[in-house]
This record gives C-alpha cells, sequence and structure tokens, in this order.
C-alpha cells in the first residue's frame, strides 16, 4: 500500500491541471532544511500524556487519531477548560486524555452517543459527531473481538513501519483514505501512516528499542500544502486559487482536492531521495513545523469536509 500511495501520487501530478510543483523553489528550500532535532509531537508530553503506561497509550492513540480530522466551521467548535478555551485537535486531545485518566479505561463500547456528545461538548457540536462515535465504537469493537482488548499486546513485537501500517488498515476499515482521480484510485492513508509513526516513535522513545518508520510516505493534510503554496513550492491555477482563498469548500475526490493532497506527497518523496539519509516522515514533520516560519504569509488551508485528515501546531 505505501508504493501505491507513492506511484499513485505521482500519477496525479503527471496529470495535474490546477497545481503545479515549482523545483526551483523546492530545490531552494531543499537548503534549508534541519531536521535533525525535530521531536515527535508525543513527546513534548501534551496533557501528561506520557504519566500513563505504554500500553495505555498506545490503545490510547488507536483510538485518539482514528477521529482527529476536520474541526474547521463557523464557529469553530471549542472547549472550556480549566486551562482555558481549546479548540481542534488540541480540544479534542484534551477531553479524551481526561476522559480516559478519570475512567481508567481506553474502552469505548459502552459509550452511547450521548455520553460522547457531553464528553465533547462545546460551545457548538464537533463537525461530524456521529461519524466520530461510530468509529470509536467500531474499533473498541474490533479491539475486544479480535485482540484480546488491548490493541497494544496486539503490535507489540512489530517494530517495522510497513507491517505496523499494513495490521492497523487490514483490521480498521476507518483508516481508509482512498480518492478517485480520472477513474483512477488514488491512495493517501494519512491518519494510518501518523499513527504508525506515533506508535513507532513513542515506543522508540519509552521502551528503548529499535525500529522502523523509514518507509512512510507522507501525511497528507491542510497544513503542509498551506506552507508549500507560501513558500512558492505548490503553485495553484487561477480558478483553484479563488476557491480556496475565498474559503470555498472543496467536495470530497474533487480533483482540487486530490491534486493538493498528492503534490505534497510527490514534494516529500522528491526531497527524500535528494537527501537520501532523510526519512520521509521526517521531512513531512520538519515541513509542519516550519509553518511557523511562514505564518505571516499564509493564504488560506483548502476545506475539504472529510474522515481523514487535519491540522495542529499546539504541541510543536
Amino acid at each position: 500500500m505505501l508504493d501505491k500511495i507513492k506511484s499513485t501520487c505521482r500519477y496525479v501530478v503527471d496529470n495535474s491541471k490546477y497545481v503545479t510543483i515549482n523545483y526551483a523553489k523546492l530545490d531552494e528550500f531543499i537548503n534549508d532544511i534541519e531536521y535533525d532535532n525535530l521531536k515527535n509531537w508525543l513527546l513534548f508530553n501534551p496533557y501528561n500524556l506520557l504519566e500513563l503506561d505504554i500500553e495505555t497509550i498506545i490503545n490510547f492513540l488507536l483510538i485518539f487519531e482514528s477521529i482527529d480530522y476536520s474541526f474547521w466551521g463557523q464557529p469553530k467548535w471549542e472547549i472550556n477548560t480549566e486551562e482555558g478555551i481549546k479548540d481542534g485537535s488540541d480540544a479534542l486531545l484534551y477531553a479524551m486524555i481526561k476522559y480516559v485518566k478519570e475512567t481508567r479505561s481506553t474502552d469505548f463500547s459502552n459509550l452511547s452517543l450521548n455520553q460522547f456528545k457531553e464528553l465533547l461538548k462545546g460551545n457548538v457540536d464537533i463537525p461530524l459527531l456521529e461519524e466520530r462515535y461510530a468509529t470509536i465504537i467500531n474499533i473498541s469493537r474490533i479491539v475486544n473481538e479480535r485482540m484480546n482488548g488491548s490493541f497494544y499486546k496486539y503490535i507489540k513485537d512489530i517494530n517495522l513501519d510497513t507491517k505496523l501500517f499494513d495490521t492497523i488498515i487490514n483490521n480498521f476499515e476507518s483508516f481508509k483514505d482512498e480518492r478517485v482521480y480520472n477513474g483512477k484510485t488514488i491512495y493517501f492513508y494519512k491518519l494510518a501512516q501518523l499513527l504508525t509513526s506515533d506508535i513507532l516513535h513513542i515506543r522508540e522513545k519509552l521502551e528503548n528499542i529499535s525500529v522502523d518508520y523509514s518507509n512512510l510516505i507522507g501525511c497528507a493534510d491542510y497544513k503542509i500544502p498551506q506552507t508549500l503554496r507560501a513558500l512558492g513550492i505548490l503553485e495553484y491555477n487561477a480558478e483553484l486559487s479563488g476557491i480556496v482563498d475565498q474559503r470555498n469548500e472543496l467536495e470530497v475526490s474533487s480533483k482540487y482536492e486530490v491534486e493538493i493532497r498528492a503534490s505534497q506527497i510527490v514534494v516529500i518523496d522528491y526531497i527524500s531521495n535528494i537527501l537520501i539519509n532523510a526519512n520521509p516522515i521526517d521531512i513531512n514533520d520538519f515541513i509542519f513545523v516550519y509553518s511557523k516560519r511562514v505564518k505571516s504569509i499564509v493564504k488560506p488551508y483548502h476545506l475539504c469536509r472529510n474522515t481523514n485528515y487535519w491540522y495542529n501546531l499546539q504541541f510543536v
């Protein structure tokens, strides 16, 4: 599947109408890449997550990252906390960690929709509330039925990204992240790659084991294309620029959306082929963090309501 992500995204870029990669700008950017000291976001210990045992952390990440998507809206969903108002992915993380600590459980199978809604109670309902609920119920059911109640124990001997990634997508349908472009299936699997990367990074740190996440491709989202566009690396034609800049919503699997996401993957792959000692997922994270440097010049990110991707900069 990881090979399919790379090849199908290349197909999109080769046939792209609305998005162009400026390779001259990309080559300039490569000279600025400094990723040696980049930390995985979990190592910032958000909301003291790392105080939990490794099994709970991994089981939690499976649930949390399966529904960590699409928070934009007018107004944006927010929650009140003891640390102030939080929104987006940050708010979801806060609420779910709090729940896990209070209940001492990562099993959501007996949670009702009303209880889930109360858990995420804010100024408005979180977007895609029912879809998120259905996902966590289904994942908890699969973990209980196939994995004896612990995803961590099921994958604890897997240290290779390709094997862990396949385990995730083969067991959990909700991580499916595919589009259709010119009649051809295009593969992204953003959240499955993110989960694979986070599990291996956190196990490498907390369990002091050797892991391999060098085969991951990149996490196609909102923020990285926005950053690449600000740098002049991704160029949108007049039609797409007008739609994105006026904050009009893109349809899922529209050529606009697919070309934006595929171009990000091809850019990361291009960089990794030049910086041969760099893992693509580390390059992905570097660009994500680099967005802070271009914050003053970015144009709006594209809007596409879906269950596949998100962005958040709270902990980086």
